[in-house]
């Protein structure tokens, strides 16, 4: 259907900085993911059959410490966590999120829906629960909110000077349990952000959070990754394994230089129309929009692949320009 006939309803801009973003620097002798018989797929070809698939097996460390261990056949995060948990003996919902080569808390290296094939995978399990108080003196309270794709919205990053980063006690990785005793498991990020945002100003709300398990050199860590680098790799190694959350898995090339930068452009529209952050998600967009010829055609996939979003028009057309100037090699 035409682009802006017969759509939904236009949202406004969510203009708060309450963000959501689902859910990657070498460590010498930690051991790497490996791979027989690899045979990349160019993207959107179908997946071989699954007895025709190659046998990727990766290596993984609990983040706050543990012997090593080798997980394989996940096609996603979930079946990828109840692996891991499998591996340590674990249950499935203490792991939180995981990073990719570094034990820390560090959103840059958060694990989304992109594994390198040479990435040592880091779960990071929970730890220690607070409750806080917190006193909306001002309409953005700085926070930027993730999911790990399993059920868990947690803190990615932290606003110098906002309202949030005055309390020492809330942290980067802090998963968020429940606002004013409602609870959030099972949540997206994106409507942890909204009902963050729609708090009343000068009215104080209660946390629960819980934060992830430390190391003994993370103790006095607050806020790694907490800034936002504005470029993030989506792997490394020989090639990627693209976790989706319908279908199995596939392994893939490299993003090109279009997507990559693509992907960072459309992340950046998120956040300022949505107040989240989300690489997969700014990946599938991309991916649906790459090869289409005009604006309404790149509606329609997104209304059928990702309606439940309910993008507004004005930013369908903004998405559609990035997809369009990376194309052409206006960065």
């Amino acid at each position: 259907m035409p682009l802006g006939l017969g759509r939904r309803k236009k949202a406004p801009p969510l203009v708060e900085n309450e963000e959501a973003e689902p859910i990657r620097t070498g460590l010498g002798g930690m051991g790497v993911g490996s791979v027989s018989g690899v045979t990349a797929l160019q993207p959107g070809l179908p997946p071989p059959p699954a007895n025709l698939r190659p046998r990727l097996v990766f290596h993984t460390q609990l983040a706050h410490g543990s012997p090593t261990g080798r997980i394989e056949g996940f096609t996603n995060v979930k079946e990828l966590y109840s692996k891991i948990a499998e591996a340590f003996k674990i249950s499935p919902v203490e792991v939180m999120f995981c990073t990719l080569n570094t034990h820390k808390v560090d959103m840059d290296k958060l694990l989304g829906g992109q594994i390198g094939l040479e990435d040592f995978i880091f779960a990071h399990t929970k730890g220690q629960r607070k409750e806080v108080e917190v006193f909306k003196s001002e309409e953005a309270l700085g926070l930027t909110i993730t999911d790990n794709g399993a059920g868990y919205a947690f803190i990615k990053r932290i606003k110098e000077g906002s309202v949030i980063d005055r309390i020492q006690v809330i942290n980067v990785g802090d998963m968020i349990e429940s606002i004013n005793g409602q609870s959030l498991i099972g949540c997206r990020h994106y409507e942890v952000a909204k009902m963050l945002k729609d708090l009343p100003k000068g009215r104080t709300f209660a946390l629960k959070l819980t934060e992830p398990r430390k190391a003994f050199d993370m103790i006095s860590q607050r806020s790694a990754g907490a800034k936002y680098s504005g470029s993030t790799q989506l792997g490394t190694g020989r090639g990627t394994l693209r976790l989706r959350a319908k279908g199995p898995a596939t392994v893939e090339e490299q993003p090109t230089a279009f997507e990559e930068k693509a992907i960072e452009k459309v992340d950046d529209l998120l956040e300022s129309y949505m107040g989240i952050r989300d690489t997969e998600l700014a990946a599938t967009m991309v991916e649906l929009g790459k090869d289409k010829q005009n604006p309404d055609e790149f509606a329609e996939a997104l209304d059928e692949q990702l309606g439940d979003f309910a993008f507004p028009d004005e930013f369908v057309f903004d998405v559609w320009g990035a997809i369009g100037d990376a194309k052409v090699g206006r960065y």
